[in-house]
């Protein structure tokens, strides 16, 4: 009987939504773990199975200098690895820590500022150690991520679309929240995944997927400018859940130079 490749999870600085979404799968859950041995999954089950992995999910940014060895010996006993979520693949919203001085935070928030070790910056797995896909999303879909595990469980690349949440707000009818209503949208740089979650209901995507393929962002920007967006919202904007992705840390940094020039 051949042996079932091992499927570990593993968890760094995030809130387990995109483990979450695993969960959520279900039936199709089921599915999954007939084919794979679940070897570690803290988040579904205390069983542990030692490694060599054949494939690791890994949630979460590295924000300690503790999870920067941990991540290191997973890659180390992983034969593939794939970062799935906007911590994982852009830091998350905690690297919002990484445009002022993590320090003053530290000391403002903990009464004992001496006993905490954390690192300058919230970064992506992939900035210390490679990464064989990365999985975007915040959560992650979860049809997407079932995806990915089909994908490395039959040694082929995932197939897990490019292009914008526009193209979504167009399969599904939803009508330019932009062009309708002057709703400042980031669909137009986000990418896929979501199904236009946002503006189905009538409301501005706020990025959750991080940067599509080659995003236009100084377009997008002009014209929330020409809207009348204020340059110090533009900037919130681009700080999200993924505000530390190059395309839109890039963009939001722009003009908050700007905006203290001016």
């Amino acid at each position: 009987m051949a042996r079932k490749p091992k499927l570990a999870v593993w968890k760094f600085a995030s809130c387990d939504g995109c483990q979450l979404s695993l969960l959520d799968c279900e039936d199709e859950l089921l599915t999954v773990a007939d084919r794979v041995e679940i070897a570690y999954f803290l988040e579904a089950s205390r069983a542990v199975v030692k490694g060599p992995y054949d494939l690791s999910l890994v949630e979460g940014s590295i924000t300690t200098p503790h999870d920067a060895k941990r991540i290191r010996q997973i890659r180390r006993m992983s034969r593939y690895l794939v970062a799935i979520g906007a911590c994982a693949t852009t830091g998350g919203i905690q690297a919002l820590r990484n445009f002022k001085d993590v320090r003053e935070f530290v000391q403002r928030v903990y009464a004992r500022p001496e006993y905490i070790e954390t690192l300058e910056h919230s970064t992506p797995i992939a900035a210390h150690v490679s990464v064989d896909f990365e999985l975007q999303g915040c959560p992650v879909n979860k049809y997407q991520l079932l995806e990915v595990i089909a994908a490395f469980l039959h040694g082929r690349r995932p197939n897990i679309p490019t292009h914008s949440v526009c193209m979504e707000c167009k399969r599904r009818g939803v009508v330019c929240v932009m062009v309708a209503r002057g709703i400042p949208c980031l669909g137009p740089v986000t990418q896929a995944g979501c199904n236009a979650l946002c503006p189905a209901y009538h409301r501005g995507c706020f990025g959750c997927f991080g940067p599509k393929e080659t995003p236009n962002t100084a377009s997008l920007s002009a014209r929330w400018l020409e809207m009348g967006v204020p340059r110090e919202d533009l900037v919130r904007a681009f700080r999200g859940f993924t505000g530390y992705a190059e395309a839109f840390r890039k963009e939001s940094m722009s003009h908050e130079t700007a905006d203290h020039q001016g």
